[in-house]
């Protein structure tokens, strides 16, 4: 396996790879790919941060971070995170995450939140995110809502996340 940085000649293959990911997910909204697509044109993009893992040339899983706020600490964002149905459960979607993480520590993003899964999430350090003092959006159950600090020379944290506009939420 290979994760590396996306590059545009991969988005119609990352693009089919989220629909198909997404397709039988507990939570989903069926628009994680155009949210992907969009986000990449936003402010809150971080090239770097998108990442492809490939398997034989074939490319298995995607990750996403981007950049948002909480007051005037710039945070990333964990979504989506995707694999390839018949690629799932073979640890593609840990090692995503896990070169997400080094290569935001060493670009010296400090903090992410994700809302996901509360028992996927935590094995990589995700803790419910009001232990961060970061606010929990309404209608959201706290276990579902995280965050990870990524750098122990961190600033502590408080207040409400306000994601980037493609997300279709104000303040979160």
């Amino acid at each position: 396996m290979i994760i590396r940085q996306e590059t545009p000649k991969d988005y119609v293959a990352v693009y089919q790879l989220i629909k198909e990911s997404f397709a039988s997910a507990k939570h989903c909204d069926g628009n994680e790919q155009d949210l992907v697509a969009a986000l990449r044109k936003s402010t809150s993009f971080v090239p770097e941060l998108s990442l492809v893992a490939e398997i034989n040339g074939e490319i298995a899983g995607h990750i996403l971070f981007t950049e948002a706020k909480i007051t005037s600490e710039t945070v990333l964002v964990l979504a989506p995170l995707s694999v390839l149905p018949k690629f799932q459960r073979q640890g593609i979607g840990s090692a995503l995450i896990k070169a997400g993480h080094t290569i935001a520590k060493e670009m010296g993003y400090s903090y992410c939140v994700v809302l996901g899964s509360e028992t996927y999430y935590p094995r990589f350090g995700y803790l419910p995110a009001i232990q961060f003092h970061i606010e929990v959006p309404k209608g959201i159950p706290s276990s579902n809502f995280m965050a990870i600090c990524l750098n122990s020379q961190a600033k502590p944290l408080s207040g409400t996340v306000t994601y980037a506009k493609e997300f279709g939420m104000d303040a979160i």
